[in-house]
This record gives structure tokens, C-alpha cells and sequence, in this order.
């Protein structure tokens, strides 16, 4: 098990209940995500937690199905799902670079904080490209840090020394868009407050290659 994987399946309790930062920020991207949302989508969103954006987003679609690789986060989740009744949203202890799955099988794929975790980024993103039907999109919200000094670029290290704190990547905004458009998406919707670090982003498969 990596540091990362014991990291969160200890918090995993604490975090689900932990209140939202910004609720007003992540209703909006419910929102906007729920816009392209059909109620025949199939949709899989990875590093998905305790399943709460799932959940929310499972009433607007055919089947939506959630992976993350801590154990305990999605024992949490699928408390959730038994209580709220919730039949078309299941849970799987998998992270995204081993789940197998067919080439143009998802409609829409979300990655909400995950992608700013990933030991190769770029790897996840072209395979995300791959998993999606044609038109389909890809959901994201990830921290970005533009260059220069940041004091959180000399704890977050130390913290996951110690395995105390994930291991966070540090890249700006322009490159995460770089390397998504590089896979082959398409932006169609892009939100970054001035003074945010976070970028949520839209990026379409195109329907024609």
C-alpha cells in the first residue's frame, strides 16, 4: 500500500466529515457538470472519495461508477449510496491508472482534486481521452500553482516524507491546459477566479477524429 493510500484510507472518517471549503464554488460546478449530463450517461469519475459529487450526479444520468484507491473512502461511499437509496452508482477500490475498461465506454468522466495527485498526469489524461465516447467530455478541478516562491511547495514535501501529507504535484494552469488539448480535447468551459489557484475545465473529446 502506498504512503498516499494510507494517507487516506486514515483520514478517510474525518474527511467525510469535513465541510465543503467554497460551497458555493462547488455547487457551481455541480451545476455547469450537470449541463452536460443526459439521463442515458455513463459516467465514471476517479479519485471520487467518500462519493458525494457521485451521488449528487447519478439522479442526472444513466449509471455512474467511482473509483478511488483508498478502501475506507469507498466503504464510506457506498454507505452513502445504501443510504440515500441511490441503485445507479457503484463504487470501486481501484485507481485510475489500473481500472480496465473498453476504449470509448463513458460519456463523461470526472477527475474533481485528483489530477494535481498523479504520479504521471499526462499517462491519466491520455487515457482518459481513450475511455471516452466520441463527444463525450472530461470533467476536471485541480489545484494550480503558477510559478514562484509558495510556502506550501516546501511543507508539502516534508509532510509526505514523514507520511503525514499526500504527495502534491506542482505545475500552473497553462500546463495542465497544454497537456490536456496535447491528448486531443477540446476546451468548451473553463472557470478560474482571479486569485484562485483552483481551475475547473470542460474539455471535450471531439466527435470526429
Amino acid at each position: 500500500m502506498s504512503t498516499s493510500t494510507r494517507f487516506w484510507n486514515f483520514i478517510a472518517r474525518r474527511y467525510a466529515r469535513t465541510p465543503i471549503r467554497d460551497e458555493q464554488a462547488y455547487q457551481q460546478k455541480l451545476s455547469k457538470t450537470q449541463d452536460y449530463l443526459r439521463p442515458d450517461s455513463r459516467v465514471l469519475e476517479f479519485g471520487c472519495g467518500t462519493g458525494s459529487t457521485a451521488l449528487v450526479h447519478a439522479p442526472h444520468a444513466e449509471h455512474v461508477i467511482g473509483l478511488d484507491s483508498s478502501s475506507n473512502m469507498i466503504e464510506i461511499a457506498c454507505e452513502k449510496a445504501a443510504a440515500a437509496g441511490i441503485e445507479n452508482a457503484t463504487f470501486e477500490v481501484a485507481s485510475i491508472e489500473a481500472f480496465d475498461a473498453a476504449d470509448d465506454q463513458f460519456d463523461a468522466v470526472l477527475a474533481m482534486s485528483i489530477l494535481h495527485l498523479l504520479e504521471d498526469r499526462d499517462a491519466v489524461i491520455d487515457k482518459v481521452f481513450r475511455l471516452l465516447a466520441p463527444g463525450g467530455v472530461f470533467v476536471s478541478s485541480t489545484i494550480c500553482f503558477e510559478p514562484g516562491w509558495n510556502p506550501i511547495k516546501m511543507i508539502l514535501p516534508v509532510g509526505n516524507a514523514v507520511g503525514l501529507l499526500p504527495k502534491l504535484r506542482f505545475f500552473p494552469t497553462e500546463d495542465l491546459v497544454g497537456s490536456i488539448t496535447a491528448a486531443g480535447f477540446e476546451v468548451d468551459y473553463r472557470l478560474q477566479p482571479e486569485g484562485s489557484k483552483v481551475l475547473f475545465l470542460v474539455a471535450r473529446k471531439p466527435s470526429q477524429p
